[in-house]
């Protein structure tokens, strides 16, 4: 005849189900990995071309003849810069280089010393970068500054 003791001994010393409970808590602890390295790599890739585009606009900037006869852009040459950060193009076109990043997003700000340009500075601000999990608003970034070398020709 089995004692109480001898029943629980076997209750205790049975290890079906054990490699289920591990693997739910390690699947688990897996999939919450894999998920945060999925938000971080697809966050860094946005900033990423966002950076690209904004060092592109800059540059333009920096290149393209100046008209205006103070440190306000002209219409013509504020929209230009913008179109070149959002679409790759001064021109504008229909798809822009980051989802839901539009020109109102990018902000040019140009440094003038004794008179004359002496640098362009180009930034992002009030873009959301949406993943799956979260998101991330930026504020003046990225943000690139080049010298200007172009022709100052103000109007």
């Amino acid at each position: 005849m089995k004692t109480l003791v001898d029943s629980i001994l076997k209750i205790l010393g049975c290890r079906r189900g054990n490699i289920m409970i591990e693997f739910a808590i390690g699947a688990g602890v897996l999939t919450s990995i894999f998920a945060g390295t999925f938000q971080f790599g697809y966050t860094f890739y946005q900033y990423n071309l966002l950076k690209n585009a904004v060092g592109d606009g800059a540059r333009y900037a920096s290149l393209r003849p100046y008209d205006s006869s103070s440190s306000t852009p002209s219409d013509t040459f504020k929209q230009a810069v913008q179109n070149m950060v959002v679409y790759g193009d001064p021109g504008g076109s229909s798809n822009p280089i980051a989802p839901h990043l539009t020109t109102s997003n990018v902000n040019l700000n140009v440094t003038f010393t004794n008179g004359v340009p002496t640098a362009m500075t180009v930034s992002i601000t009030g873009y959301t970068i949406g993943a799956v999990f979260g998101s991330t608003t930026l504020s003046n970034k990225p943000s690139v500054t080049y010298a200007y070398q172009g022709i100052y020709q103000p109007f």
